[in-house]
């Protein structure tokens, strides 16, 4: 069913937080175990949540940050819903599922923002001279769909449906993790790979260094999935510079947000929030899609609301 972004509440929301500062002293450092659920080894959420947990270590004293390797967004959301992780990165449609209760959910998972990060780009990977063209191209064909428990999977499905093809029929499906997709499309075992993830994808560099891949455009998807599935998607490009295409990709985004549950402590998503957007610096020299962290974007985490300790830090926080 189709998501409506409540554009008002956004922009009120936006007012409020921008308002000022007030003045106010910093709540207690947390201490003790802060984990972090990132995602696939190899990865942007593997690169960016290792340096985020090392922020942790770093600057709250008393606190330690073990990052979880996870299958991903969906996984993440279990995770942090159960109280297995404090703190993780996850899909906003994937969020937006969970909150909602729907599959792949069991039923709703109690999960709010400490931020928006960056968008996720859709990749669909496919030899150099693969006769794959467009989404349909891949009926019949051995296809990876992304790791069990990801935000990948999630969106390579729906991308099938609005194409009319099923996962488990059309495609020969198979559930491996970027780098696992990328050492079997290298070795002929499958035929194409999807992958949503930041630009660019470690994995997805390391094999065109080895293996000559390309993009397939998934422009001719983008209006049916989001009249479809709602406008968290967004319609964009991957640029030719990033893995050395001749021209640029019509693909589709989605937001990416650091989640915790609802009732951790204020002041600990106080300073979740605010060591991550002091070590920065920091964490553009791991991946460069921390340079897309801003305050004034990052709170739009539609359809999540802020966890109130990250609204007091992006309060206190403006100049």
């Amino acid at each position: 069913m189709p998501v409506a972004r409540p554009l008002a509440a956004v922009v009120a929301l936006l007012a409020v937080l921008l308002a000022g500062c007030s003045g106010s002293d910093a709540p207690p450092r947390p201490t003790g175990e802060i984990s972090v659920a990132t995602g696939n080894r190899g990865g942007v959420y593997a690169v960016y949540g290792g340096g985020y947990a090392e922020l942790i270590d770093r600057n709250l004293p008393g606190a330690t940050a073990p990052v979880q390797y996870t299958g991903g967004s969906v996984d993440n959301l279990r995770r942090v819903g159960a109280g297995e992780a404090r703190v993780a990165f996850t899909l906003a449609d994937s969020a937006a599922d969970a909150v909602a209760g729907r599959a792949p959910f069991s039923g709703p998972v109690p999960v709010v923002a400490l931020a928006a990060l960056y968008d996720n780009y859709v990749q669909l990977v496919v030899p150099a001279d693969s006769p794959v063209r467009g989404v349909a191209d891949l009926r019949g064909r051995r296809v990876s769909l992304g790791a069990e428990g990801s935000g990948t999977a999630v969106i390579a499905e729906r991308i099938l449906d609005v194409a009319g093809l099923s996962p488990d029929g059309d495609v020969a499906g198979e559930r491996l993790d970027v780098r696992a997709s990328a050492s079997a499309l290298a070795e002929g075992r499958i035929d194409a790979f999807f992958w949503s993830g930041g630009l660019p994808t470690a994995a997805i560099t390391e094999l065109r260094r080895t293996t000559p891949i390309r993009l397939v455009d998934l422009g001719d998807v983008v209006g049916p999935l989001t009249r479809s599935y709602g406008d968290l998607y967004t319609e964009t490009t991957v640029p030719a510079v990033v893995y050395g295409e001749q021209s640029a990709v019509s693909t589709v985004s989605v937001p990416n947000f650091l989640v915790v549950r609802p009732d951790m402590p204020e002041a600990e998503a106080y300073w979740l929030t605010r060591v991550l957007f002091e070590g920065q610096q920091e964490l553009i020299r791991d991946h460069p899609e921390a340079r897309r962290l801003d305050r004034r974007t990052a709170i739009a985490t539609y359809p999540l609301e802020l966890h109130p300790g990250a609204e007091r830090w992006y309060r206190e926080s403006q100049p």
